[in-house]
């Protein structure tokens, strides 16, 4: 029994398809999670976020998930708790990216079907290897664009540290800085919002303030 679990911030997410299917309605994902809770932390609170109809494939399009992430970073003693990964995320990256997340956040990571649980010795175990394979992920962005870079200066042509986003989008993170929201928090509305990443994945705070500023906004 984990006693140190206070919150289980449970999440949850079903696509239309997939309602059909036994074993994975919310209903079902829900008695899954009451259970491991029931059996692991008897004395946490619990904390349901639901994306109803939903696909996996895009964080943005899942206001549930990114309310439940926000909620990690507020509470402390918790767990994210999930039926399966997923029901998290369908994409390598943005799973890496979700246990960096919760990594710094430290909050505990709770898979039913895959079994993991860094509450416990193995779980962390499976937990750091995320993390290093995020690393790696990262070293070989890194080195790939290292790689580009000297090739564009061998062939004496023009490039950009930055990725280049309309004025439109530029303009919109500058509107809410100007409203006296905090850059991470103009990150999570643009990923509310729609907006798209030059490689597809969350907005970051460090974006957001570039555009800003870009735009006008200090």
């Amino acid at each position: 029994m984990d006693t140190h679990i206070k919150h289980a911030i449970a999440y949850l997410r079903v696509s239309t398809e997939e309602q059909a299917r036994e074993g994975i309605s919310l209903s079902a994902q829900r008695k899954k999670i009451r259970a491991w809770v029931s059996l692991n932390a008897p004395e946490a609170e619990v904390h349901f976020y639901e994306d109803k109809g939903i696909s996996g494939t895009k964080l943005s399009t899942r206001p549930a998930l990114l309310e439940a992430l926000e909620k990690v970073e507020k509470t402390k003693d918790a767990a994210l708790v999930i039926y399966s990964l997923s029901r998290l995320s369908r994409s390598t990256k943005h799973t890496l990216w979700l246990a960096e997340k919760l990594e710094k956040a430290k909050c505990e990571l709770v898979s039913l079907s895959e079994k993991i649980d860094t509450t416990t010795a193995a779980g962390k175990m499976v937990f750091r290897m995320l993390a290093v394979l995020a690393e790696f992920e990262r070293d070989q962005i890194s080195e790939r664009t290292r790689m580009a870079l000297s090739q564009l200066r061998a062939e004496g042509k023009r490039f950009s540290r930055y990725p280049v986003y309309s004025d439109q989008v530029a303009e919109r993170a500058a509107e809410l800085r100007d409203r006296g929201m905090s850059y991470r928090k103009i990150a999570e509305r643009m990923d509310k919002e729609g907006y798209k990443t030059h490689l597809g994945g969350p907005w970051q705070a460090c974006m957001a303030r570039r555009l800003a500023r870009r735009a006008g906004s200090k």
